[in-house]
C-alpha cells in the first residue's frame, strides 16, 4: 500500500499555483530525470545511478527520499530469488509523463538543444513517445526491438500511436542492437545505417527495410 505523502517541509515559493507546487515536487536538480528513468518500470539504485552518470550517490539518495515523501515514487523489495530493493513510480507519478513530454517538446525548439549530448536508454525511448509523427505512423502495425547491452525494449507502432515497454526484443520484427547515442544519431541526425555498422556500433536484425522506415517516424520541432 502506498504511504500518504508528507507535507513539504520547505517551500520555495509562496504561491498557490499548481506550477509552483510542481516545481517544489520535482524541480530540484535531477528529480525530473529520475522520474523519466522510472517511466518504463522499477529500477534498482545502481541502475538509476548508472543511467544518470553525473549524479552522486548522496544526491540520488536525497532525491529518491524526497520523491518518495511527496508520493511520486515508492520503494519495494522484490520477492526471492531477486530479494533486492527497487524504486518505481506511483500511479500519480506515471501521470507526469504528459508534462515531461510537453516540456521536452517545448525545450527542443530552443537553439540551445543539442541532440548529440549523452542519452540514457529511457531518455531515447521517451523521445520516441514524444516526437513520433502521427501522420507518418499511419498504417503501421509492427514491433521494433532495441538492445542496449543488458537492457531491452520493444516498441509497438500501431494506429498512429507508439507504446514502449521493457521486454526482451529478439522476437520483434526488426531489432536495433546499439547504444542510445548511436540510435539518436540514426533517428534525429540522419546517420546512415552503413556508417554505424562499419564503425561497429550498430547491429541490425530482422526486417532491415522496416528499420529504415522506423527511423523516419520521428521529427524534432522547428527551432524558434
Amino acid at each position: 500500500m502506498t504511504k500518504p505523502p508528507r507535507p513539504l517541509e520547505n517551500r520555495w515559493y509562496d504561491d498557490a499555483c499548481g506550477t509552483a507546487l510542481a516545481l517544489e515536487l520535482v524541480g530540484e536538480r535531477w528529480s525530473l530525470l529520475i522520474v523519466r528513468e522510472l517511466m518504463f518500470g522499477g529500477r534498482r539504485f545502481s541502475e538509476l545511478k548508472a543511467s544518470l552518470g553525473a549524479i552522486s550517490a548522496n544526491i540520488l539518495t536525497q532525491r529518491l527520499d524526497s520523491l518518495e515523501a511527496s508520493g511520486v515514487l515508492l520503494r519495494r523489495k522484490l520477492p526471492p530469488p531477486a530479494s533486492v530493493q527497487v524504486y518505481e513510480l506511483t500511479p500519480w507519478g506515471y501521470d507526469s509523463e504528459i508534462a515531461i513530454q510537453e516540456l521536452g517538446r517545448w525545450a527542443a525548439k530552443s537553439p540551445l538543444h543539442d541532440p548529440t549530448l549523452p542519452l540514457s536508454a529511457a531518455s531515447i525511448m521517451m523521445s520516441f513517445r514524444t516526437m513520433i509523427s502521427r501522420e507518418r505512423a499511419a498504417g503501421w502495425d509492427s514491433r521494433v526491438g532495441f538492445r542496449f547491452g543488458a537492457e531491452g525494449f520493444v516498441a509497438q507502432v500501431a494506429g498512429q500511436a507508439i507504446t514502449i515497454e521493457r521486454a526482451e526484443p529478439e522476437t520483434a520484427d526488426t531489432l536495433f542492437d546499439t547504444d542510445p547515442m548511436t540510435l539518436a544519431s540514426l533517428v534525429y541526425g540522419g546517420r546512415p545505417f552503413a556508417d554505424a555498422e562499419a564503425a561497429g556500433v550498430l547491429r541490425l536484425g530482422g526486417d532491415r527495410a522496416l528499420a529504415g522506415r522506423f527511423v523516419s517516424l520521428f521529427v524534432l520541432p522547428p527551432k524558434m
